[in-house]
């Protein structure tokens, strides 16, 4: 189990304006440890600006995100070794080798002790890449490599941008394992995507934006 005291997310009234126009408003939800929630529309709807102001990287027009029970703009350090968020883009150096992303994730975050990155990327199908530089590999093998930083880093809450973007079938089953695992051993998950996700071993909620 992840060791934390028992934390929750809550939103009151989120509101968010982009270019004049309302995504959503009113947007009031919870989260506990051991739940996953699904965020749900298409494209334009406002999955990812609701993840960036879940994740304290942007501001809602009204409202306010809270983990236990305080304001995350007040709070905002306490909140951040918390959360580990994986955006649509990567944000991974190309330039660099999948182990040394790896190695870099350990030192900007809190690591994990039981786990190497050589582990990590062994486990996600990446043995014999770690030395390559990221932009060699393939679009679904950087997603893995985004991905793969989770496990290394202790954080409760992960937030993920339409993280099968780019899979074949066995990354995604990869994925899915890891986040019914997580979720399983306490963890708290938001995961947006176009169409829900199903998942067989975890109970899962869901917002639908853009209806």
């Amino acid at each position: 189990m992840i060791e934390h005291s028992t934390p929750t997310l809550r939103t009151e009234r989120l509101e968010c304006i982009r270019n004049d126009m309302q995504l959503f408003s009113g947007l009031d939800f919870q989260l506990a440890v051991g739940q996953l929630l699904q965020v749900v529309g298409p494209n334009g709807s406002g999955k990812t600006s609701l993840l960036r102001i879940i994740c304290g990287l942007a501001l809602p027009h009204d409202g306010t995100v809270y983990w236990n029970d305080k304001d995350i703009q007040q709070f905002n350090g306490e909140f951040l070794r918390e959360i580990s968020y994986v955006g649509y883009q990567n944000g991974i150096k190309d330039e660099l080798s999948p182990l040394e992303n790896l190695n870099i994730a350990q030192v900007l975050k809190v690591a994990r002790d039981e786990i190497s990155p050589t582990q990590v990327l062994k486990q996600f199908g990446l043995q014999g890449y770690e030395d390559i530089p990221v932009r060699k590999l393939s679009s679904g093998q950087r997603r893995r490599v985004a991905l793969s930083r989770l496990l290394l880093i202790k954080a409760r809450l992960w937030v993920l941008d339409e993280p099968f973007t780019a899979l074949d079938d066995d990354g995604k089953q990869i994925i899915k394992n890891m986040i019914e695992t997580h979720v399983n051993k306490g963890g708290m998950l938001i995961l947006a995507s176009h169409e829900p996700i199903e998942f067989s071993n975890c109970k899962t909620n869901k917002i639908e934006l853009g209806q």
